[in-house]
C-alpha cells in the first residue's frame, strides 16, 4: 500500500511525494507538461515517480506522448506511449497505454509499464472523488481512492 500527496502548482506542473511503508521509502513525484496537446499535436509529458507497479523499491524517470483521437476515430480514446528508466532494474523500458472515456462518469486506463499490463476502471463523482478498481499485473485486484481539493 502506497500513499501519495500531489500538489498541482500550475496546470502543467505537479509535484508531490509518495510513501511506501512496506519498505520505508519516500519518492518524489513530478509531472511536467512542456508541450500541450492540440488538434494536430500530441502532449509531451515528463516526470519522476516510483518505479513500476509490483517493484518493492526504486524510482522511474519517464517521457510520454499522448493524443486524444476522438476527433479522428469518433471513439473516446487517447493512447500514449513513451520510454521510462527504472532504477529498480536499472534499465530503459518502452511503455504505453490506452485511456477510454466511458458513459456515466466511468473511465478505463489500460497501462503497459514495459513488463506487465494493468487494466483499471475508475468512477468519478462530485468532480473531487474517484474510486479505481485495478488488476495489478492483469491478475491481482486492487482499489484506490482519490480525493482532490
Amino acid at each position: 500500500m502506497r500513499s501519495t500527496l500531489i500538489y498541482r502548482w500550475k496546470p502543467r506542473i505537479h509535484f508531490g511525494v509518495e510513501y511506501n511503508p512496506k519498505v520505508g521509502e519516500v519518492h518524489p513525484l513530478l509531472t511536467l507538461i512542456p508541450v500541450t496537446e492540440t488538434k494536430n499535436r500530441p502532449a509531451i509529458i515528463m516526470g519522476i515517480s516510483s518505479d513500476r507497479i509490483g517493484t518493492p523499491k526504486g524510482s522511474s524517470f519517464y517521457v510520454t506522448a499522448s493524443k486524444d483521437l476522438q476527433h479522428l476515430t469518433g471513439l473516446p480514446i487517447a493512447p500514449y506511449f513513451g520510454v521510462v528508466f527504472g532504477t529498480y532494474e536499472h534499465r530503459f523500458r518502452a511503455i504505453g497505454g490506452l485511456s477510454m472515456r466511458l458513459p456515466k462518469n466511468f473511465t478505463s486506463l489500460i497501462q503497459f509499464d514495459g513488463v506487465k499490463v494493468h487494466p483499471t476502471l475508475t468512477y468519478t463523482f462530485n468532480d473531487t472523488h474517484s474510486l479505481t478498481f485495478l488488476m495489478i499485473r492483469g491478475k491481482d485486484p486492487g482499489v484506490t481512492y482519490t480525493f482532490s481539493f
